[in-house]
């Protein structure tokens, strides 16, 4: 984990440099105390990406807690009736 105080964001080239070598975040301190986080942009894609694959696991299992499922015969009859297959 890569913590730099605030004054070194003046230096872009070397926080970018940082941020590749972490492959994650970067945090930024002011007076000792969080304050922000630079992260590159594929790491941030990733971890969003992560974040909607969970989401949607999730809201998956609640169906399923909620008993909102159906067999595979049924389900695959609905589609093709909806979309007259």
């Amino acid at each position: 984990m890569q913590i730099i105080p605030i004054r070194d964001l003046k230096n872009t080239v070397d926080v970018e440099r940082r941020c590749a070598e972490e492959n994650g975040p970067v945090f930024v301190t002011k007076n000792g105390y969080g304050r922000l986080v630079v992260m590159d942009i594929e790491y941030y894609e990733r971890i969003m990406q992560n974040m909607c694959e969970a989401k949607t696991i999730i809201e998956g299992l609640e169906d399923v807690k909620a008993g909102r499922t159906a067999d595979g015969d049924t389900a695959i009859g609905t589609i093709r009736s909806a979309h007259g297959i």
